[in-house]
């Protein structure tokens, strides 16, 4: 496929999931470019917005075989990462798969309501493409991807992720609250199964690997590379942060300005696909340091003043 073709399907794709999610395009937007930079999405915001459903829809339109788990304080590693059961009929132990095992997207729910075991186990999955028990490696399906929702540190029993688990994700998102007309919309329309039963799958595992692989190979300029890293660069320095963007994060900047540029149509990227996909990458890696808490100052701020501050450069035309 060419960056015309994908471009077509992108747009095929988003309008099947725009059927279950309404008047919510750049959210889903920003999924398929994640997807398309081989990353995994972080979904934040209060109960009730669309987040398990907006991973189902994704799941049913991209033909993906996936799993679903919820967690809770009491779900354990091998619930993710499978566990080996001894069978007295065999005198042997077999392996029992877990949920990151044969599927291509597992839909973590309320990522942060389990113990940080459990955590680190899904951190192996995302991480590595692989889980290990009693020293067997497994490995899963590619394309993997792991769609986790979160509520607010804020509700009740919840504990923030860590902050290496947080640097595994690609972009963090949040749903916010439909507009009036999509409300209306949603009241209207029958309820979410029966809408998720109707979403055809309209790309292919082979698609979506295609597509992978063309962002992965697209090429981008020294100039725009030098803007990331600056842009990267001054959230370690700046007055309120107290753990910039890790050189991971610098590189999970590039791949999502690829996917943006491919998903706009564009074989290259320039200097906006990289602020518009900026504070979705950055902002939830940001640790803020206790004088932006005492002043009341955000990581999006934080971001969106870099970007203003930091000069951007000047592509010449071949």
């Amino acid at each position: 496929m060419d960056a015309k073709e994908i471009q077509e399907k992108i747009d095929i794709l988003q309008k099947e999931v725009s059927t279950v999610i309404k008047g919510k395009d750049e959210v889903i937007r920003k999924v398929i470019m994640a997807i398309l930079a081989s990353g995994h999405v972080l979904l934040e915001d209060v109960p009730g917005l669309g987040k398990t459903t907006l991973a189902k829809a994704f799941s049913k339109a991209l033909g993906f075989a996936n799993k679903r788990i919820q967690f809770t304080p009491d779900t354990m590693p091998s619930d993710i990462v499978g566990m080996s059961i001894y069978n007295e009929q065999t005198n042997a132990f077999e392996y029992v798969e877990g949920a990151a095992v044969n599927c291509n997207l597992l839909l973590g729910d309320e990522i942060n309501r389990t113990s940080s075991k459990t955590q680190s186990a899904l951190l192996e999955a995302m991480a590595e493409g692989c889980v290990t028990v009693d020293g067997v490696t497994h490995q899963l399906l590619e394309p993997f991807v792991v769609m986790a929702t979160q509520n607010p540190v804020t509700s009740g029993g919840t504990q923030a992720l860590p902050d290496s688990q947080l640097d595994r994700f690609m972009i963090c998102l949040s749903m916010g609250y439909p507009d009036a007309e999509s409300q209306l919309a949603i009241l209207k329309n029958v309820s979410d199964r029966d809408l998720i039963e109707k979403v055809q799958s309209v790309m292919t595992i082979e698609d979506i690997k295609q597509a992978k692989s063309y962002v992965k190979n697209m090429q981008v300029k020294d100039e725009i590379l030098r803007y990331i890293i600056c842009l990267c660069e001054k959230t370690r320095e700046h007055e309120h942060v107290e753990l910039g963007i890790s050189p991971r994060g610098v590189g999970a900047l590039a791949e999502m300005a690829k996917s943006f540029a491919l998903c706009e149509g564009r074989t290259y990227v320039v200097p906006d696909d990289v602020l518009a996909i900026f504070p979705d990458v950055c902002a939830h890696r940001l640790i803020l340091n206790t004088k932006a808490r005492r002043e009341n100052v955000t990581a999006y701020e934080i971001l969106e003043e870099i970007a203003q501050q930091t000069e951007k450069p000047k592509l010449l035309r071949k």
